[in-house]
């Protein structure tokens, strides 16, 4: 591939319009398109981010031959339906979290990538950063001894935002920032887990708005999970050990993690590299893999994306939350023969 890689937005809301930002401060990289249901949303997005083109339609953008990679970010309860059409149109995909909707959209989705030879992977950033490797290597050279517990808070007053309340665009606060939460766990305890419990509260329209997840793994390490979008959380994971504690910086963009002594005494802080908003690394990773013929990101693989939705899958099943679409497709009938 010659000269810049070419991307292309679907969505004008704000995370694309941080993606923009992001990749016109990239090198190697253009932002070259960007697609709205409305014309003109796209044409005022690719005025303010100088995109080159501005297309009505979705499907204008998945035909358009000079698009190297196109980043989805509309509703998570769109993402199924865009990603499809960007693959059943050879485009490679780098698909914001929450993946998808379900887990059985998810494994479609795979599927349909393994099928038609093209990259897909999930845009859940902290997976990729560099500081996740700063991390590990800190809590792996066993200066806070054998590690046992976790907890981690992520909560933002956004309940005032339509599409998190609304069951038909797939909202509530799982999906949004809960996710971060489980791929915390998962990246520092894995995923050899015994048992998960919780429990939430939920919203005038039957989404969930904050939760609780609690969970224990065959080793008997545990993780207490904490997620809300109706209050303002410090942010932060600490991991405890038998011979001190560390304490990670906002789990949704890693900046720092100290290391505390038996003593409560801080000896040591490692904090993040300069980075443009960290939606770069996402970026990287996907072109590195697509350059190499790649059909996911080592940094997040297909079986782990599959893994955080069914995960999420047994939660909302355990609290009652199906989302409208969901019933839909379970009241379809079955076709029979006259």
């Amino acid at each position: 591939m010659i000269g810049k890689f070419n991307i292309g937005i679907m969505g004008t809301g704000n995370i694309a319009s941080i993606m923009a930002e992001t990749v016109n401060k990239m090198k190697g990289v253009k932002l070259y398109a960007v697609a709205s249901r409305e014309k003109v949303r796209a044409e005022v997005f690719a005025g303010k981010h100088g995109c080159k083109k501005a297309y009505g339609s979705y499907e204008e953008l998945v035909r358009d031959g000079k698009v190297d990679l196109i980043y989805i970010a509309t509703p998570h309860s769109e993402h199924y339906e865009n990603a499809k059409l960007c693959l059943t149109n050879k485009k490679p995909v780098l698909c914001e979290k929450a993946f998808t909707a379900n887990a059985y959209q998810a494994e479609e989705l795979f599927a349909l990538a393994q099928e038609k030879n093209v990259f897909i992977t999930e845009a859940m950033w902290t997976r990729y950063m560099p500081m996740l490797t700063t991390i590990r290597e800190v809590l792996g050279s066993g200066v806070i001894g054998e590690l046992k517990t976790l907890t981690c808070n992520l909560g933002y007053v956004i309940d005032k935002v339509d599409r998190l309340k609304n069951p038909a665009l797939a909202g509530g606060a799982l999906l949004d920032v809960g996710v971060y939460t489980l791929n915390f766990a998962l990246m520092i305890f894995g995923s050899s887990i015994e048992k998960i419990h919780s429990c939430c509260t939920y919203t005038e329209t039957g989404v969930d708005q904050q939760n609780t997840i609690t969970i224990q793994y065959v080793d008997g390490k545990c993780a207490v999970l904490n997620s809300s979008m109706v209050s303002l959380s410090d942010r932060k994971g600490i991991i405890y050990g038998t011979k001190g504690f560390a304490v990670i910086e906002n789990i949704n963009n890693f900046e720092s993690i100290a290391v505390y002594d038996s003593s409560y005494k801080k000896v040591a802080e490692y904090k993040r590299p300069k980075q443009i908003s960290g939606y770069e690394y996402e970026v990287e990773a996907s072109i590195r893999a697509i350059r190499s013929g790649q059909l996911e990101c080592v940094e997040m693989p297909h079986s782990e994306t599959v893994r955080i939705m069914k995960m999420m899958d047994h939660l909302r099943e355990e609290w009652g939350i199906v989302f409208p679409f969901e019933k839909a497709q379970e009241e379809i009938p079955q076709e029979t023969e006259e």
